[in-house]
């Protein structure tokens, strides 16, 4: 018979805390209330985590203060937010621990996309998360233009002057109550050992994302006792300056996605080829003078009026080039373009803008790229004629100017090296972190595998049988031996044809 809702949510959380009572490492214990635990030092209550598009994950939240400055313990303390994703059978002692990327996102906010590809891990770990400082629910960094919206939208003045300004302002508003010094990789690695001490957890299973493959390399090499196996997806090695090579990166991506609809007859047949429509869209939308377009916002639907310029383009090229799936509409839109058809560019733009919203914490993300990368980002002539140009270096160091920082540690561009079990994978089209960085990284590990995904882009842990492949790694603690031709079973997405998608 089934039970009422209240009798059985009672039942569940009874049973989550004696499970995890049962499993958790020497002088930890569940709480007396149903649906409480106490890990460690940490006493945890019940939560749900949630995210756009995806179910909602039952977890156990809690809050853990940290020094803001830690060679300053006794100053000022910030509360970092922490989850823990709760093993399905007996956990190890061991958790897994999902560090999230950007810099700037928060890893509670963004878990539940991804809980599908930690199934098989959760049989027997606990997936452990925690916001970083400046993120989600840890004394978050966010920026606001003159209307209090987050960071920038493309109807802002993104010119160097105005962007200093803007960083100007978010520099002096936050400054209030926090040392926009000590949000940087480094904080953040200090904070994860405190987490984990205070969880009494003999090491973790570091799963790093894209920036958070930067942190996880930097535990790694600053704990390696505490460390049992380091996953990096979409990685950017030590050697990297975050910013610095997204131009050429995406343009290469671009061009393989062009060469897709070349290759299809219905795509180059009904659109066109999107890599001779590009440069005539963009000089058409740089000289500006196109009247305001009429279109509906795709999420409110309400009716809105817009200029169409090329940073609304712009946007498009560099964040729909994360995901192939994405990629597929960028042929149809720039034939929309050509043509003088501006609503679906707007409307696609208008979308992206509003979904990354509260999504990256900007003043976060200075504070790690001013300190950390700013000082070795320069333009350069190579890159002036790309679809982004120069402009993401020339803005970055123009808000860096403004932005305080802090020296780097000795040493922090070495890669990760010893003898620790590294498993990284890559995706094919990935513009941002392409799979030759996996490569670099793995080539000073001896116990190192990287993994490219066919045909897929940024982030590929849920890809096909990536899941299986990841909870093979975390369980034998070692990538050399497992069988991967399982991922040669995926296919990138055809390139749309027309309104109706791609054709058979």
């Amino acid at each position: 018979m089934r039970q009422p809702p209240a009798t059985f949510a009672g039942l569940l959380g009874a049973a989550l805390a004696l499970a995890l009572a049962a499993c958790n490492p020497a002088g930890s214990e569940a709480a007396a209330d149903a649906g409480r635990l106490r890990m460690g030092t940490i006493d945890f209550e019940s939560c749900s985590l949630s995210a756009v598009g995806a179910a909602a994950v039952e977890a156990q939240c809690a809050t853990v203060p940290v020094p803001e400055d830690h060679d300053a313990p006794g100053g000022r303390r910030i509360e970092l937010a922490v989850a823990l994703v709760p093993a399905t059978g007996q956990a190890e002692p061991d958790p897994v621990i999902m560090i999230a990327g950007g810099p700037g996102q928060s890893a509670l906010e963004t878990y539940a996309q991804l809980d599908p590809a930690f199934k098989d891990v959760r049989r027997n770990r606990h997936v452990l998360l925690v916001d970083a400082r400046g993120t989600g629910g840890s004394h978050p960094l966010h920026c606001r233009n003159a209307d209090g919206e987050p960071a920038f939208g493309p109807e802002d003045d993104a010119s160097p002057g105005a962007m200093r300004a803007f960083a100007e302002r978010c520099r002096d508003a936050l400054s209030a109550d926090s040392d926009l010094r000590r949000y940087a990789t480094m904080d953040h690695v200090r904070d994860l050992e405190l987490v984990r001490i205070a969880l009494e957890a003999p090491q973790l299973n570091l799963m790093g994302i894209s920036y958070g493959t930067r942190v996880a390399q930097q535990y790694a090499k600053t704990y390696p006792a505490s460390t049992r196996t380091v996953l990096l997806d979409g990685v950017a090695p030590m050697s990297m300056v975050l910013g610095q090579e997204h131009a050429r990166n995406l343009e290469a991506a671009l061009e393989e996605q062009f060469a897709r609809c070349r290759a299809e007859p219905a795509c180059v047949g009904n659109l066109g080829d999107p890599s001779l429509q590009l440069p005539a869209v963009r000089a058409a939308l740089e000289a500006g003078g196109i009247p305001p377009v009429t279109f509906r916002d795709p999420v409110s639907g309400e009716w809105m009026e817009e200029s169409p310029g090329f940073q609304h383009l712009a946007g498009l090229l560099r964040m729909y080039s994360y995901q192939p799936a994405a990629a597929a509409t960028l042929p149809l839109l720039l034939h929309d373009a050509s043509e003088g058809r501006y609503a679906p560019l707007l409307a696609q733009s208008r979308m992206l803008s509003g979904s990354l919203g509260e999504a990256i914490a900007h003043g976060m993300q200075l504070s790690v790229g001013c300190s950390e990368d700013a000082a070795e980002m320069a333009a350069t002539p190579e890159d002036e004629d790309s679809v982004i140009g120069n402009q993401i270096v020339e803005l970055f160091i123009a808000q860096c100017e403004a932005w305080p920082t802090a020296p780097r540690v000795e040493g922090f561009r070495d890669p990760l090296t010893g003898d620790l079990p590294v498993l990284a994978i890559s995706g094919e089209f990935d513009p941002v972190t392409p799979p030759r960085y996996g490569d670099e990284v793995v080539s000073h590990l001896p116990r190192g595998r990287h993994l490219v995904a066919p045909g897929q882009g940024h982030n590929v842990i849920a890809a096909g049988c990536m899941p299986k492949l990841f909870a093979q790694f975390i369980e034998r603690a070692d990538a050399r031996d497992i069988d991967a031709s399982c991922l040669e079973r995926l296919v990138p997405a055809a390139p749309f044809a027309g309104y109706y998608g791609w054709e058979p």
